[in-house]
């Protein structure tokens, strides 16, 4: 792991867009940027924006520059692989689509109770092992998504694993259903370096609700952002923090304060903790956007987009929202009242949120 320059990585799950496709052209600047500061880590999957991460990062990236100049970290998903014998020709078609020869870092990805024991039945663990002895493979990790306990049952089945991927940012860190911290403390109880995803919260702790802004703003420091990454890089062991930038503005503030990183002092530390207490007061719902119940959804309700309407309308009480609900975000037959309930979207949940019951309440706010 000694390639790793900069414990702050990109992550390309939410890369800049045209419309439906890449924006490649601020890609390409933003990969340039990247690598010129001095970092050096990406981080894709198979199936971020509808399977065109992978591509726009062998067009921004891995056709552009020596294989020598960056770490690529891909994952193995669940849904790509029946069986066993599927493995590896989906793991070869992942190292044609990024255009290398072998992955720096290969994740079994969101690992859980619900996809664990498949992983296990096809002997998904093994083979990345294995793909690691023949070259193809520098170092196999898995990100996690559920309790403590499944994590540190993994952990012990497979002792092997090098890394670990892991949801850390202060909201969630001591958050009944993501267990943050607990999570964390598996981790170094094996000894194993963390990965740092979601550390703003699928972009929750950059908009901030007016009062939690002010708790931030009166350190006259940096952005939002720079406190929620600050304070995930600050813990022992944390490897590699990753950020899932949209835009050049947000990577070059992210670059501004990661390029000689500092914890948080005592005075930040107490000020997050406010901002912390203002958001639990709030109860909104914490969704960071992965998009992973939309593919699924046999009504096309877009799930996130409903739900951050949700916390638009409790944060600043926006009656904008109620137009967005209506005119941008819903069309006739995929409203948050033409759920129907089948469980698909809960069951793929990294937050493990109570989805239906939540469409619900999201259609009795907007449907009146």
């Amino acid at each position: 792991m000694e390639k790793v320059k900069k414990n702050f990585g990109f992550g390309c799950m939410r890369l800049p867009m045209q419309g439906e496709n890449v924006d490649i052209e601020q890609t390409k600047q933003m990969v340039d940027e990247f690598l010129a500061q001095g970092f050096n880590y990406f981080d894709t999957a198979h199936g971020y924006i509808g399977g065109k991460s992978e591509l726009a990062l062998k067009e921004c990236l891995t056709s552009r520059y020596p294989r020598e100049d960056y770490i690529l970290t891909d994952k193995l998903t669940e849904s790509f692989f029946k069986t066993e014998a599927d493995i590896r020709p989906f793991f070869e078609s992942q190292l044609k689509a990024c255009g290398v020869e072998y992955f720096d870092f290969y994740l079994m990805h969101a690992q859980g109770t619900t996809n664990y024991q498949h992983f296990k039945d096809c002997h998904a663990y093994e083979t990345a092992f294995a793909l690691k002895k023949e070259g193809k493979v520098r170092h196999v990790g898995l990100s996690f998504h559920d309790r403590a306990e499944v994590l540190d049952q993994i952990l012990t089945d497979y002792p092997e694993v090098e890394v670990v991927q892991i949801q850390f940012n202060y909201l969630d860190y001591d958050d009944v259903a993501v267990q943050s911290r607990k999570c964390y403390e598996v981790c170094r109880k094996h000894g194993k370096p963390v990965l740092v995803m979601e550390p703003v919260k699928g972009g929750s702790l950059v908009n901030l609700p007016d009062d939690a802004k002010a708790v931030l703003d009166a350190l006259h420091g940096g952005s939002p952002a720079s406190y929620a990454i600050r304070f995930a890089a600050g813990f022992p062991g944390m490897m590699m923090v990753l950020s899932g930038m949209s835009s050049l503005e947000q990577m070059r503030d992210n670059l501004s304060y990661m390029k000689d990183f500092q914890p948080l002092n005592e005075e930040e530390l107490a000020a997050v903790h406010k901002v912390q207490e203002i958001f639990l007061k709030k109860n909104l719902i914490p969704c960071t956007v992965c998009r992973y119940c939309t593919a699924g959804c046999p009504k096309q309700i877009a799930i996130p987009d409903l739900f951050a309407i949700m916390n638009t309308k409790s944060i600043h009480n926006d009656w904008n929202a109620d137009y967005y609900y209506e005119e941008v975000h819903t069309k006739p037959g995929s409203r948050a009242s033409d759920c129907i309930r089948c469980g698909k979207c809960e069951k793929i949940c990294p937050q493990h949120l109570p989805i239906r019951q939540l469409l619900q309440d999201v259609a009795k706010e907007f449907e009146k």
